[in-house]
């Protein structure tokens, strides 16, 4: 029989595709689920037995959390990417390592076919799709719920006929969580208005007096926590264990998609607001002005090509040569201070840092010169525009 490797969630889509494409479609399905920071132990457990009841001929839970971090969140930091600045890629990001991974074991146990549960409405088709025509150009895509225009009645009526009697009443609210935030949607993004209401979002508030953590970075990195060293992935989850207590985070994201319209989706991304301003600020403390501007362009750029799935082009190679060696002199710590619903950057502590007293104190006094030459300065600085304008006249 073929093989066909599934890119398995668990949920109603991923699971009507491993009933149909074994049971009407005779292949032997390897379902895949690829963690990125969203699932632990026993959700793993409960996901293969979910697979094996639902035709799979074999199940594989690939944890790719420390892939992610390393090749994704990584650059996103360096660069303090947010998407329309706002959205730190949590989903979008997640997806292509995910398909990257799918890719890499369906070549290995020479499959015939690679199948996932998109719709044909949203961008994660895309992001599977070109991943997959790259990687494996020679093995079918196939995409049962949007090459058939399924419903959702019509997928539960299917597994019903064929004895799966689960529990698929639909939630009133989407969820889906990653190392790097969780997006969360439901009937208030579906149109230009309204924000959803506090049971939405997956933290509470549990904690209103404020607290100031301090948080180390090294060559761009988080690698501590109010003085406990740890590896970053480690990092960000108690970073997010620490700060959703505050219920610190939350927002809504309106972009373009890749298919051309626009969406809207809301998010609780405590850990990647709070490192990413952290980093920006201490960056703004340490790096050179012209390196701060060409930063922001490429990230803008990296941003948006890691949003529409394009990971593999060299370019993003590229980028990320430059983003790393960008990082060599932001080292220090953070000072940031929690609140319920919001926090704050207190100040940074760097060995790097450029503001240094002894040559000046911005709007006060002035050690490294003196009044007539900042004064020639000025003079030689407007040259240009006194030229320009005196044509004028």
């Amino acid at each position: 029989m073929k093989k066909v490797v599934l890119a398995f969630s668990g949920g109603l889509d991923t699971s009507y595709c491993s009933m149909y494409l074994s049971k009407s479609c005779g292949f032997d399905v390897y379902a895949m689920t690829v963690n990125t920071g969203g699932f632990d132990d026993l959700e793993a457990e409960s996901l293969k037995q979910k697979a094996i009841e639902l035709g799979a001929k074999e199940y594989h839970f690939n944890d790719q959390t420390i892939e992610f971090y390393q090749k994704g969140i990584r650059f996103l930091l360096f660069g303090n990417v947010l998407k329309n600045n706002s959205y730190p890629l949590s989903v979008s990001a997640e997806r292509v390592f995910q398909a990257l991974a799918i890719a890499d074991y369906a070549k290995k146990i020479d499959a015939d076919a690679i199948a996932h549960g998109s719709t044909g409405a949203g961008n994660d088709q895309i992001r599977f799709d070109l991943v997959f025509q790259t990687l494996c150009p020679d093995m079918e895509i196939i995409t049962p719920i949007r090459d058939n225009s399924l419903s959702r009645e019509m997928e539960i009526e299917f597994l019903k006929k064929n004895g799966v009697e689960l529990d698929w009443e639909k939630a009133e609210y989407s969820i889906n969580q990653g190392l790097w935030g969780t997006s969360v949607g439901g009937k208030e993004t579906l149109t230009s208005v309204g924000y959803l209401p506090e049971r939405a979002f997956p933290s509470q508030l549990r904690k209103k007096e404020a607290e100031t953590i301090s948080i180390g970075f090294e060559n761009g990195e988080p690698i501590s926590i109010n003085g406990h060293v740890n590896h970053p992935v480690e990092i960000i989850k108690k970073l997010q264990e620490i700060s959703s207590r505050y219920a610190i985070g939350r927002d809504i994201h309106v972009g373009d998609t890749i298919i051309g319209i626009k969406g809207r989706v809301a998010f609780e991304a405590a850990a990647p607001l709070i490192l990413i301003k952290a980093h920006h600020q201490l960056e703004k403390h340490v790096l050179s002005k012209h390196q701060l501007f060409i930063k922001n362009h490429l990230a803008d750029w990296y941003g948006n090509l890691l949003h529409e799935g394009q990971y593999l082009d060299p370019v993003m190679r590229d980028i990320e040569s430059f983003l790393e060696n960008s990082q060599k002199a932001v080292i220090g710590i953070v000072k940031v201070r929690l609140m319920p619903y919001h926090f704050l950057i207190e100040g940074i502590i760097s060995p790097n840092d450029l503001m240094r007293s002894s040559y000046g104190q911005y709007g006060e006094m002035n050690e490294a010169w003196t009044g007539s030459e900042a004064r020639s300065f000025a003079k030689i600085f407007s040259m240009q525009t006194k030229i320009l304008n005196a044509l004028k006249s």
